[in-house]
C-alpha cells in the first residue's frame, strides 16, 4: 500500500527542511523517534499530542501555523514560508546600514 504524506507530516517536513536538518539531527533536537518521523512525514501515521507538543517546544515560531494554518509576525507565530524569506533578506555586510564591524 502507498502511503501520501498527511497535510500535518507535510508542515513537519517543511519545518524540518526550512530548518535545514535531516531526519537525525531534527530528532535529536526535539526527541522524537526517527521512526516516528518517518511514518508521520510519510502519511503512515498522524502524530501524537506528544510529538506535537516536542515539535512546538523546540520551534515554538511556527506553532499557530502548525495548528491552524495562521500567523501572526508580530507576536513571533511564522510560517517556514515567512522563515524562508526572512533568510533570504539577512544582511550581507555590504547592506547600507551595516557598519563593517
Amino acid at each position: 500500500m502507498e502511503h501520501t504524506s498527511s497535510p500535518i507530516g507535510e508542515k513537519i517536513r517543511e519545518i524540518r527542511e526550512t530548518e535545514e536538518l535531516g531526519r537525525q539531527a531534527f530528532c535529536d533536537l526535539t526527541g522524537i523517534p526517527k521512526q516516528t518521523l518517518i511514518n508521520v512525514e510519510n502519511g503512515r501515521n498522524e502524530p501524537s499530542f506528544k510529538v506535537m507538543r516536542k515539535i512546538t517546544a523546540v520551534y515554538p515560531q511556527y506553532t499557530m501555523w502548525l495548528m491552524n494554518d495562521q500567523t501572526i509576525e508580530e507576536v513571533g507565530q511564522i510560517s517556514p514560508d515567512i522563515e524562508k524569506a526572512r533568510q533570504s533578506l539577512k544582511p550581507t555586510g555590504t547592506d547600507t546600514g551595516s557598519r563593517g564591524e
